[in-house]
């Protein structure tokens, strides 16, 4: 006897920001139809198999979902995703989805949603890319609802975003689902997003199929690769001291428990029939974690759990604007040479400075839905997941950097490298001072230096004869020791002039000897260099110097291994060319 087979498909998708190709996200019922092609055993099949196809499955959000619908054993799951064959992560592995696929409840498919051909055999077996969003999130979107229809499926639950009603100007405070979509979209994905959620709408009812879209609002969790790692580089980079505009903008967070929850009560939902699933049916729904909560408070509580320091200077939102336009236009021009995809764009600055938080009252009356977990419960099961990436763990891994090595790691380290962003910012006040005060008057070193040593007399003289206490602040005052050179001090430093003449007379005699024509050539090289750099003025030093250094440490400390191979490179060139210049000029002579 025939057995009747009711089929289901769920996609996943990733937080913001993440790879367009994943974003398509849906769930269905499919008919007795995939029997043709998938078969089980009947030790574990059920009277009526259920099957739920999970596009994009080995994605963030979509791993979560998939793993609660095997623990709820709601379905039998086909996870659908690019890559030719499915690797288990260990704890995967040891876990429910390991167990479900190697007791055939769980099987992989590999599928493109932008191939139709692909899409209709599911069922049975960051910059703004227009044509890849477009792609994915309009073309590949028809091809799950021809796919659906074809093949009798009678539930589709799409993933949509909470961005299809943002212009990406104006800040969303409890934004519910009468909000029509705007004339323009932030970007190239929200507008895609939103054709294709329309495009899930309109095919509600079409041959039986039952749709509705979910729109879950900034996802976080363990496993997210995008939005903790982001985080973490950018803490180790110094970048996270900064807060884009006044700090004060709220945000729905939804951890990514919940959203999988979401896609579970809507298919419920849809499945139920009669005015539930009437009701259901044909709408969009924000979900959320229902506890708005700052902004910058949220990556704040991230950033202090994995024992990095919190954001606390603020800069106005109109002045990241303009260098945010730069870099974006600076990325048109060199993205085509392999630049990367700059995380500093206006469309980036207006989200982490404007609100968007969202009722999910709708959600409530006609799904069911309620989180299972609380905000501040997901946020520490977030950073418990990723104890790997704390402080502490990183730097007892990595260790001070190269450059901070080569620059002493001391003060001049600290400020060249920008790990103290105030020291950093005082030094070049102080070089633009300078500059200005005694390079660009065109005085002579004499001038300049008696310059500063009289502006350094006059301070030191109005420093020390003002009181401990002015209008209620301290003064600190200098201490005669900061001027004082130790015996320990000393010492050592006549130990470094010793040694550093030593090696100078210890060179002098291997040059007078004669034999060494490597060495000889090596310190040729080194004068013509000197020469040309002390033809440089102190105000090309000033102007181009002191820029370059800033920045070169910092980018070589960003990019270490890179810059290195490509020194050893050019080393062994030149080792090559002196072998094959002294091999020339003397390898005769030895012939002879």
């Amino acid at each position: 006897m025939k057995k009747e087979t009711e089929n289901s498909k769920i996609g996943g998708r990733e937080g913001v920001g993440a790879h367009q190709r994943r974003k398509q996200c849906c769930l269905t019922t499919e008919s007795s139809t995939c029997k043709r092609s998938f078969s089980l055993s009947q030790a574990m099949a059920p009277e009526a198999e259920r099957w739920c196809v999970v596009t994009g499955g080995r994605e963030f959000a979509a791993r979560h979902l998939v793993e609660m619908l095997v623990r709820y054993e709601m379905f039998l799951v086909r996870i659908a995703d690019l890559t030719p064959a499915i690797q288990l992560d260990p704890e995967e592995e040891s876990g429910v989805l390991g167990d479900a696929m190697r007791s055939g409840r769980v099987q992989y498919i590999s599928a493109d949603i932008r191939d139709k051909s692909q899409v209709v055999k599911a069922p049975d077996s960051s910059i703004n890319n227009h044509q890849l969003q477009y792609s994915v999130n309009v073309q590949g979107t028809k091809n799950v609802i021809d796919a659906c229809v074809d093949n009798g499926v009678k539930r589709l639950i799409y993933t949509s975003s909470p961005s299809v009603v943002f212009d990406g100007v104006h800040g969303i405070l409890n934004g519910n689902e009468s909000m029509a979509y705007p004339s323009k979209h932030n970007d190239s994905y929200s507008a895609t997003k939103a054709e294709g959620e329309a495009l899930i709408m309109k095919a509600n009812g079409s041959n039986g199929l039952l749709t509705c879209c979910i729109r879950p609002s900034s996802i976080f969790g363990p496993g997210d690769r995008l939005l903790v790692p982001s985080l973490v580089a950018a803490a180790k980079a110094g970048k996270s001291k900064f807060i884009i505009g006044d700090g004060n903008n709220l945000y729905d967070f939804t951890y990514v428990e919940n959203v999988a929850h979401a896609h579970v009560c809507a298919e419920r939902a849809l499945a139920s029939g009669g005015d539930v699933s009437t009701k259901a049916a044909g709408q969009a729904y924000f979900i959320t974690n229902m506890e708005p909560i700052k902004f910058w408070e949220f990556m704040s509580q991230l950033l202090e759990g994995l024992d990095y320091e919190r954001p606390s200077i603020k800069i106005p939102a109109f002045v990241m604007m303009p260098i945010a336009h730069l870099v974006e236009l600076t990325y048109k021009f060199l993205g085509p040479y392999g630049m990367k995809v700059p995380q500093l764009t206006p469309s980036r600055v207006r989200l982490l400075s404007c609100s968007r938080t969202f009722d999910s009252t709708k959600a409530k009356d006609r799904l069911g839905y309620a989180p299972v977990v609380p905000l501040q419960e997901g946020i520490r099961r977030t950073i418990d997941s990723f104890s790997h990436l704390t402080a502490a763990s990183q730097s007892k891994r990595e260790g001070p950097s190269k450059a901070s090595r080569i620059l002493g790691g001391g003060k001049v380290a600290d400020t060249l490298l920008w790990k103290d962003l105030k020291q950093t910012l005082t030094a070049i006040f102080i070089l633009i001072s300078i500059y200005y005060n005694f390079v660009a008057t065109g005085s002579t070193i004499i001038t300049a230096l008696s310059k500063a040593l009289m502006v350094s007399s006059v301070f030191l003289f109005l420093h020390g004869i003002l009181p401990e206490k002015l209008f209620g602040y301290t003064i600190e005052k200098i201490p005669a020791s900061q001027f004082h050179l130790t015996k320990d001090w000393s010492h050592h430093l006549s130990l470094s002039v010793i040694s550093s003449w030593n090696t100078t007379v210890k060179a002098l005699k291997s040059l007078c000897q004669g034999n060494d024509w490597s060495f000889f050539l090596e310190v040729v090289f080194v004068l013509v260099v000197l020469s040309f750099a002390g033809a440089i003025s102190l105000h090309s030093i000033l102007v181009i110097g002191l820029p370059i250094a800033f920045i070169t440490f910092l980018v070589y400390e960003k990019k270490e291994q890179e810059i290195d191979s490509i020194v050893l490179s050019f080393k062994s060139f030149i080792s090559k060319q002196k072998s094959d210049v002294y091999e020339k000029l003397f390898g005769s002579e030895k012939h002879d």
